[in-house]
Parts: structure tokens; C-alpha cells; sequence
């Protein structure tokens, strides 16, 4: 019980966190394009990383057999996902990223059931469709035309992929530290996004960079939303199963629409919190199932 409660909170606070990330994006992407910020993000999270390691003494070795996990963790859910989202949102609506993207949790449930063995209960089948309910009515009907279905296929992979890399987290030995494993997974996104952004670094304006909303912001994104929300989430999904971990994935679109109420000025009605509701229920659902 200690666990699961354990779990909750720490995918509780990385979803949160994750949340109030569109916020801060949407006003640091108008100085640093999407690619280049989410190459600037990870060099940022992985000094941060790293430091934390080397506080507390972290032993950095993996068994050669783990090398290939590990790296493809790094492949599919720090680079793919991240950069496919990026794309995906700048492509389409803001309306339509919430609703793909929040199908992550139900992509969770099948790839816990074909790589982990877990049982789909009749339980976790409610939560799923409880939540998503909620996220549908809180982001309301994205319309979807043509000019968006790149962007949409784009989101859909982002989905896929870090439902993917959720799940195979679960795989890894737990004789390795998240600080560890987390840092790895960074630095391979790292190398592999090098080529194709550190040509265009010189190409940013670094006066205007310069301004605390834009360095402030960059550090929320590499210190809070990557290093510790990555921790956070590495830690939870640990501690609960794959499949009921998940759902806590619902928790984003209420975080960033409350902050977008609350900083940005946007307007929020009953269906947010109608959506909430439905959302908390599925999510308690899967904790008194844990």
C-alpha cells in the first residue's frame, strides 16, 4: 500500500509538472524554435542529472546486456516522442495535441498486456474510458481539417512512442538507480538530436534570450520538466504497474488548463470540471485497485 501511494504522488507531481510545461513553452517557442528547444532543454536536464549524480555517489555502470534497453528507451521515448509532439502541436491545434496525446494511458494498457503480461481488468477498462471521457469534454471537439493531419499522425506517434517507452521502463533491472537510467536515456537524445540542431544554435537571437521569462523558462524545462519530472516519472511507474500508471497521464491537461486559466487569461467553463471529476474517479479507481 506504501508503494502504490508512493507511486501516485510521484506520477501525480511528474503529470503536474508536465502540465504547467505548455505554459512556459508557449512563450519561450517564440524565441527558440521547437528542435533547438528541445535539444537546449535536455543539455540543461542532463547537467542537472548529472550533478545530482555525482552528489549522491550514483554508480554509473550498466551490464552490457542492459546497453541496447537502455538506448532504445533514449530512441523512442526522449527523442522520438518529445520531437513528434513539438511537431505535432506546431502542425495543429492546441485542442487536438490534448486529445491525441491523451490517449497515451490507453496505448499503456495494450503494450503492458503484450510486452508485460499484465491483465486488462474489467476495472482499469472503466478507468481508461472514464478518463478519456473527462479529457474529451475538458478540451472540447478539436475540428479536424486537412491542413492538420500531418500534425495529427505527428501526435499520434508521440503517443505511441511514449506509451512505448513507459512500458519497457518496466523492464529495466531495478538495480540501477532512476538518476542513472534517466541520465542515459537523456544523452542518447542528445546525440542523436547533435546533427541536427547544433548547426542552427548560432542562428538564435541570445538577446532576446537573455530576458528572465526566456532563461527562466529554459531552466523550468530542463531542470523541473525533464531531469525531475522524468525522475518522478521513472520512480512511479516503478512502484505501480504499467497499465494503472498510466492514467495519472490524465492529470496533464487539467494542470495545463487550470495554469492556462490562471496566467494566460483563457477562459475555463463547467466542462473542465466535469472532465476533472471524471478524470479523479478514473484515477482512484486504479489506486484502490493497486
Amino acid at each position: 500500500m506504501k508503494n502504490t501511494i508512493l507511486g501516485s504522488l510521484y506520477l501525480s507531481l511528474a503529470a503536474s509538472i508536465w502540465g504547467g510545461m505548455y505554459v512556459v513553452v508557449k512563450v519561450v517557442v517564440e524565441v527558440v524554435p521547437p528542435l533547438e528547444l528541445v535539444f537546449l532543454r535536455y543539455v540543461i536536464a542532463i547537467l542537472a542529472l548529472l550533478t545530482i549524480g555525482f552528489i549522491t555517489k550514483q554508480s554509473w555502470r550498466i551490464e552490457k546486456r542492459d546497453w541496447l534497453l537502455v538506448f532504445i528507451i533514449g530512441l523512442v521515448g526522449n527523442t522520438i516522442s518529445i520531437v513528434t509532439q513539438e511537431v505535432g502541436t506546431l502542425l495543429s491545434s492546441a485542442q487536438m495535441g490534448a486529445i491525441i496525446t491523451s490517449t497515451t494511458p490507453a496505448f499503456m494498457v495494450i503494450f503492458a498486456r503484450i510486452i508485460l503480461k499484465e491483465k486488462i481488468t474489467f476495472r482499469k477498462s472503466i478507468s481508461v474510458i472514464l478518463a478519456t471521457i473527462g479529457v474529451g469534454i475538458i478540451v472540447g471537439n478539436a475540428h479536424i481539417g486537412s491542413s492538420h493531419q500531418l500534425g495529427g499522425v505527428s501526435l499520434l506517434i508521440a503517443a505511441l512512442t511514449w506509451a512505448l517507452m513507459s512500458v519497457l521502463i518496466k523492464r529495466v533491472p531495478g538495480q540501477y538507480s532512476q538518476i542513472v537510467l534517466t541520465t542515459y536515456a537523456v544523452l542518447v537524445a542528445i546525440v542523436l538530436l547533435a546533427p541536427f540542431t547544433i548547426s542552427r544554435l548560432d542562428e538564435l537571437d541570445f538577446q532576446a534570450i537573455m530576458h528572465p521569462s526566456i532563461w527562466g523558462g529554459l531552466l523550468y524545462l530542463g531542470v523541473i520538466s525533464t531531469a525531475c519530472a522524468f525522475l518522478l516519472w521513472n520512480r512511479g511507474l516503478q512502484m505501480l504497474t504499467a497499465s494503472s500508471g498510466g492514467l495519472f497521464f490524465f492529470l496533464q491537461p487539467i494542470v495545463g488548463t487550470f495554469l492556462g486559466w490562471l496566467i494566460l487569461g483563457e477562459q475555463i467553463g463547467l466542462s473542465f470540471w466535469i472532465g476533472t471529476i471524471l478524470i479523479f474517479i478514473g484515477v482512484l479507481l486504479v489506486i484502490r485497485e493497486e
